[in-house]
């Protein structure tokens, strides 16, 4: 994939959200454009066409902290991250239930 934003361009979406170039997510999260490719081949973000919100940059982030910590792979770190996020939501569940 070739992305022609440069790191100084603002883009936004409809919903006035900044949207991210890979480039200036690479820059963001000090990795690369090939890393951040492979994220997007694997399913871990879903950019915006060739856009990523700001959501997708702390995915990242994460993603790169669970595989530097704990030696995972990336799909194993998006894993855990998605279990995490779903035993949140379902504790916050049990919490309503309860009240």
């Amino acid at each position: 994939m070739t992305h022609s934003f440069g790191l100084s361009r603002l883009v936004w979406s409809e919903t006035g959200d900044r949207l991210y170039s890979f480039e200036q997510a690479a820059y963001f999260t000090q990795t690369s454009v090939p890393l951040i490719e492979k994220c997007v081949a694997l399913g871990i973000i879903e950019p915006e066409g060739t856009m990523l919100h700001r959501q997708d940059l702390v995915r990242i982030v994460r993603v790169l902290r669970l595989r530097r910590d704990l030696g995972l792979n990336l799909a194993g770190a998006a894993m855990v991250l998605d279990m995490a996020t779903e035993i949140a939501q379902l504790k916050a569940q049990l919490r309503a239930l309860r009240q």
